[in-house]
């Protein structure tokens, strides 16, 4: 569905406008300790302003759109995998994070491995497309590389996620052909 990546941002946009217009920057649906189990549903929808959301979007939809020139399945199976392993950040991290970036780097973790996992034409074709484009963000996976105030490992685990989507998706017994 070509909407959904278009429908989802503009759930984030809805709120950072919402956010930042009425409320003054105070209403933020972060993942953190203390916050309620619902979290996990809303961190990738709140932002830190219009600069944070504006660079995930930039990111988010061309991204999005290249999975989904596999399925739609695939999309969902990787946004599922990235709030599955949110859930050891949001029990265990001890700083609260929200933001497309996780959900982006599960999308460029799928993207990375899919290709050497299948090696199709397609396939391969995507591996090279995120890597071309986007590989210059694999540093901000490691603590040592990312800024002050950034959730590093909301994006490790976040790549991860897609990681493990990819290889749950390449063992799937239905997956479709290139």
């Amino acid at each position: 569905m070509i909407a959904l990546p278009l429908i989802l941002l503009g759930l984030a946009w809805l709120q950072e406008l919402v956010d930042q217009l009425l409320l003054g920057g105070r209403w933020n649906l972060a993942m953190g300790p203390g916050t309620p189990w619902w979290t996990l549903f809303t961190a990738p929808f709140s932002h830190q302003g219009f600069g944070h959301l504006l660079t995930n979007s930039l990111v988010f939809l061309p991204l999005s759109y290249l999975v989904l020139a596999r399925s739609q399945r695939t999309y969902l199976s990787i946004w599922i995998a990235v709030i599955v392993l949110e859930i050891p950040v949001w029990l265990f991290w001890p700083v609260g994070s929200h933001g497309l970036s996780g959900v982006v780097y599960g999308l460029l973790g799928y993207l990375v491995l899919i290709g050497f996992l299948e090696r199709r034409p397609l396939s391969i074709l995507l591996s090279t497309i995120a890597l071309l484009l986007y590989g210059s963000a694999l540093p901000g996976l490691l603590p040592w590389t990312s800024p002050a105030g950034v959730s590093w490992i909301g994006h490790a685990s976040g790549f991860l996620a897609g990681m493990l989507a990819a290889l749950a998706v390449h063992r799937s017994p239905d997956q479709l052909a290139d």
